[in-house]
């Protein structure tokens, strides 16, 4: 009796066992734990599809700190005093900001095309470009250059001239510790095409909206024949005026590469301009125009950024910009035909009015 005595006091009570069988929940952690341990180490698609899942993580991921500190980290170019003050003025502060800039405009909405250019309204008197560059290699991701800029586009200048926005002033270089890709030329684009990464956000600080106009990965690596230099093209493709050169432009971002005396990679140029169809850069008044379309449009909100489908869209508006000048050529041809063939009749009717005379 004394040893089932002493058996029975050795086993749990019925009140202190586990049920293994029950389903853990997200609501026996406590929110102290979820906020600073869990949703800390997300990125932001992944902490936007966490808080989808329940009230309970929409709520914990609401909190704007947490969006900062993703956008930051993201892009580092926005926690300059300019972009958090521009930043804290959307409807939703960071959380807005991150759903504006993180898409690739890949999905815009298409009625914008159909839409006729109106030059009168009101649109961006200042524009911040907010650029960061990384090169992703084997052991790290190396941010190169991160820098913001500040662009006034009331003046007659800036509406009267090519839309241009230059990172760089002429002679400014940016160093780098990242060896510059030796070997052959192709192998130099492709290691450089392959380890490059830009985003391009460009906000209107007055109508608080922004967007990213890079593609994420280059759509296209060359070297210059003569300078020796490296350019590789980032570019989104954004509608514009339908039935016209400019139904779709090419906002292009170009990144001249080179390389230094000490054998390391230079960035010496980082632009962006906006081409229309026929390969005619637009002005700052008609680049406004198509900006503002896209800003105000529907971006795609997808999960992921992947560089193909940037580079894929590049290549359609490449293939379209060939059958468009492979038709006007046509025609042209069509009307200098036209124009021999009635020279040529006029100058027999003229000779046989003379003859018949």
């Amino acid at each position: 009796m004394a040893c089932s005595s002493s058996s029975s006091s050795q086993l749990p009570s019925p009140s202190t066992t586990v049920d293994e069988t029950s389903p853990a929940s997200i609501s026996t952690v406590h929110t102290d734990i979820i906020q600073t341990h869990i949703l800390t180490r997300l990125d932001g698609p992944t902490l936007a599809s966490a808080a989808s899942t329940s009230s309970q993580l929409h709520a914990l991921a609401s909190h704007h700190p947490l969006w900062a500190n993703i956008c930051h980290s993201t892009w580092p170019s926005t926690s300059t005093p300019r972009v958090r003050q521009v930043i804290s003025t959307f409807p939703d502060g960071a959380f807005s900001f991150f759903s504006d800039s993180f898409p690739l405009l890949t999905n815009l909405d298409a009625a914008a095309t159909t839409l006729a250019p109106n030059h009168d309204q009101d649109h961006p008197c200042e524009l911040i470009s907010a650029v960061d560059i990384y090169h992703h290699d084997l052991a790290q991701n190396k941010l190169i250059l991160s820098k913001v800029v500040e662009t006034e586009t009331v003046t007659g200048w800036f509406r009267c001239s090519p839309f241009r926005i230059d990172l760089l002033d002429p002679k400014d270089v940016v160093p780098t510790q990242i060896k510059y890709p030796a070997g052959q030329e192709s192998d130099t684009c492709r290691d450089l095409g392959d380890d490059l990464t830009l985003s391009w956000i460009l906000m209107d600080p007055i109508g608080r909206r922004a967007m990213n106009l890079s593609s994420h990965r280059a759509v296209s690596v060359q070297r210059h024949w003569l300078s020796g230099e490296v350019h590789a093209r980032f570019a989104s493709i954004l509608p514009g005026e339908k039935g016209s050169a400019s139904e779709q432009v090419q906002c292009g971002i170009l990144v001249t590469c080179g390389e230094s005396e000490g054998g390391e990679l230079q960035v010496r140029e980082v632009s962006l301009q906006v081409e229309d169809m026929d390969g005619m850069h637009l002005n700052g008044r008609d680049g406004l125009v198509i900006l503002q379309r896209a800003l105000e449009g529907r971006k795609g909100r997808k999960k992921s950024r992947r560089g193909e489908e940037g580079k894929k869209r590049y290549e359609e508006y490449l293939e379209r910009k060939k059958e468009r000048k492979e038709k006007k050529l046509r025609t042209e041809g069509t009307l200098d035909t036209l124009c021999v063939a009635f020279g040529v009749l006029g100058f027999f009717v003229f000779w046989l009015f003379i003859l018949c005379r």
